[in-house]
């Protein structure tokens, strides 16, 4: 696709190009563009060496690890993308929930999870629908009760893309079982090392899949792991 681009971006674009040509490793490459199945080993590779560049968190603040670039650098980045055959970002760290501890999360949530995302070192998932809160979201059961300085979660996630690999879980919780239901909800983080969480993958009839049902059962949660106010999930949720 032809564009005018200004002599600066036709510059960009050739640092762009330089950097691809010199650091895109050919295998990555290769299975990008044979529509193959790439490794949690092959994107943390990849995901490094973008870091290293400082290109992995394009849109996130440049106080935080990210790099200002203008909309058409943006387009201009993703086109060359295509044509090297450079893998996508697998969301949910450096898309989804980072953008929302930088927006709502508390100083030292910043310095514990901003850093370890944009280096590329931390997977994540998205813990959100349930079996019985799916569409209506806002009716999740997965309870977390008050036990002073942390909370004890139960309950059930499915559909979790990626859990069987993740690292640590981005997750909406029922704090206040009273309120009206999108008032009772939290955000919380938690690693999917702790005890009581466990995944099951969810097979489809290609024989695989990326979907998992997330069990939680009396996993401790510290409070310092809230992101935002409790019972403050619901705009958080819709915000990411």
């Amino acid at each position: 696709m032809n564009m005018n681009y200004t002599a600066e971006e036709l510059a960009f674009r050739d640092e762009v190009r330089a950097f691809l040509d010199a650091k895109l490793p050919e295998d990555i490459a290769a299975k990008v563009k044979g529509f193959r199945k790439l490794s949690k080993e092959d994107h943390q590779r990849w995901q490094k060496i973008l870091s290293e560049q400082g290109w992995y968190a394009t849109h996130w603040p440049e106080q935080y690890g990210g790099v200002s670039w203008t909309p058409v650098q943006k387009h201009i980045w993703d086109e060359e993308s295509c044509r090297y055959g450079v893998p996508r970002s697998i969301p949910f760290g450096v898309n989804m929930v980072a953008p929302v501890i930088i927006k709502f999360g508390s100083e030292e949530l910043k310095r514990q999870h901003l850093p370890p995302i944009v280096r590329g070192e931390i997977r994540w998932c998205q813990g959100y629908s349930e079996p019985g809160a799916g569409s209506d979201l806002a009716g999740l059961q997965t309870r977390a009760e008050d036990h002073g300085d942390h909370f004890i979660v139960n309950g059930q996630k499915i559909w979790t893309s990626y859990a069987d690999k993740a690292d640590w879980m981005f997750c909406l919780v029922r704090t206040n079982p009273d309120a009206k239901k999108q008032l009772g909800i939290s955000l919380v983080l938690f690693d999917m090392t702790t005890p009581g969480v466990s995944t099951r993958p969810i097979k489809l009839i290609s024989g695989s899949s990326p979907f998992c049902e997330t069990f939680l059962d009396n996993v401790r949660v510290e409070k310092s792991q809230v992101v935002g106010e409790i019972n403050a999930g619901w705009t958080i949720a819709k915000y990411l």
